[in-house]
């Protein structure tokens, strides 16, 4: 597979992604801002257990699959990296336009970011298996979650936010994979 194809089917997954996320602004408006670290951390961790549940089990008892949850993953991922910028709050303090325009931020910095790795580990990606990725993904939520109990004062390794851009990525490469 060549690299425009990739880089049109990451585009397309994120496109997908942000008219979900849009939608639910118009729903929802930004409650997602009043999420603590420990608390967005939380959320993503329970829809990677999800997919991995899923995948273990092969059976939905909600009726939503795995590609749903990836979806998830990446806009959860997003909000995480929109928090980290602008800090919690204890009320909604933006409006949808300016929502969008930091999720527009972040998502071009997932997609720079996915082209350089992309780049370097040569589509290696698309060799793996789908559960490795959740496997990835649960993996750095860990390390999120023991950034957050040491405050961040890690020795040597990534910030959160690095961990964030790593689940973007990872999830939408699942849910490239799981398009129908």
């Amino acid at each position: 597979m060549s690299e425009i194809n990739t880089d049109q089917q990451f585009k397309d997954v994120m496109a997908e992604c942000r008219e979900l996320f849009a939608k639910k602004l118009h729903d929802y408006g930004a409650s997602w801002r009043i999420l603590r670290p420990s608390s967005l951390t939380d959320q993503l961790f329970i829809k990677a257990k999800r997919i991995r549940s899923l995948e273990i089990t092969g059976q939905s008892l909600v009726g939503e699959g795995i590609r749903p949850e990836f979806v998830a993953l990446i806009n959860y991922g997003i909000v995480g990296l929109i928090q980290l910028e602008k800090g919690f709050t204890d009320s909604v303090d933006l409006t949808a336009d300016e929502a969008l325009a930091l999720y527009d931020d972040h998502a071009r910095e997932a997609y720079e970011l996915m082209v350089k790795k992309n780049h370097d580990y040569g589509e290696a990606w698309r060799a793996m298996r789908v559960s490795s990725y959740t496997d990835f993904i649960l993996t750095k939520i860990q390390r999120v979650k023991e950034l957050e109990d040491i405050q961040g004062a890690a020795l040597v390794s990534e910030g959160v936010d690095a961990n964030y851009m790593d689940i973007i990525n990872y999830a939408v490469f699942g849910a490239i994979r799981l398009k129908s």
